[in-house]
């Protein structure tokens, strides 16, 4: 017997084939910042703006916002797990986070941690979210999030200018008091912003 693909116990396979035709798809990454509660009001907003929106988690998001919390707000699954997948179904052979890679029309990560920004800068596709980067078409977005001297450290910024490169556009970091206790540069960019930002580059297309 053939088994479903399953994302937060939801076969990914029959909600992408639900999704409206006249609507665009933005997949919205989320990784391990304290600031990932802030993502909970992208997805709220853009929902409200008529995208369908799928959204894929680190593992260490989770330490921050639940998938349930996204998955209500998205209303759609959400991935945090490649080994949950499970077998393609009978209407795709496509596992289900090349599904999302395909549908994508963008891909915004949001927050974007150091770590997450190297993972992506140099072609990790061993979870679920550096899967989907590498496997996608669409145009990435990163709103980073993170301490001011890992912003400033070399390495990130090498990383960031790889990135760049290849096309991907950075939004943020903002200025101020971080949640570190130091003020500097890193704090996630004001939602706002963001989705302006999203709805921009989407109205190109």
């Amino acid at each position: 017997m053939k088994k479903n693909i399953f994302l937060s116990s939801i076969p990914v396979n029959s909600i992408l084939m639900t999704s409206k035709n006249n609507s665009k798809t933005i997949v919205i990454g989320i990784t391990g910042s304290i600031a990932a509660y802030k993502a909970a009001d992208i997805v709220s907003q853009l929902r409200q703006r008529g995208y369908e929106i799928f959204v894929v988690m680190t593992h260490g998001a989770k330490n921050f916002i639940t998938p349930l919390t996204l998955q209500t707000l998205s209303r759609n699954p959400v991935l945090h797990d490649l080994s949950e997948e499970g077998a393609p179904s009978e209407t795709s052979w496509h596992p289900g986070h090349i599904e999302l890679a395909d549908r994508a029309d963008l891909l915004l990560v949001a927050p974007a941690t150091a770590s997450a920004i190297a993972r992506l800068a140099h072609g990790f596709a061993d979870d679920a979210l550096s899967a989907v980067a590498l496997a996608t078409r669409a145009p990435l977005v990163i709103a980073p999030a993170m301490n001011g001297k890992m912003w400033d450290h070399p390495a990130t910024q090498e990383n960031i200018l790889r990135l760049r490169k290849r096309g991907a556009e950075f939004i943020g970091p903002a200025s101020g008091m971080l949640a570190c206790g130091y003020e500097g540069s890193g704090r996630l960019i004001e939602s706002s912003a963001i989705i302006d930002h999203v709805e921009k580059l989407l109205s190109k297309k």
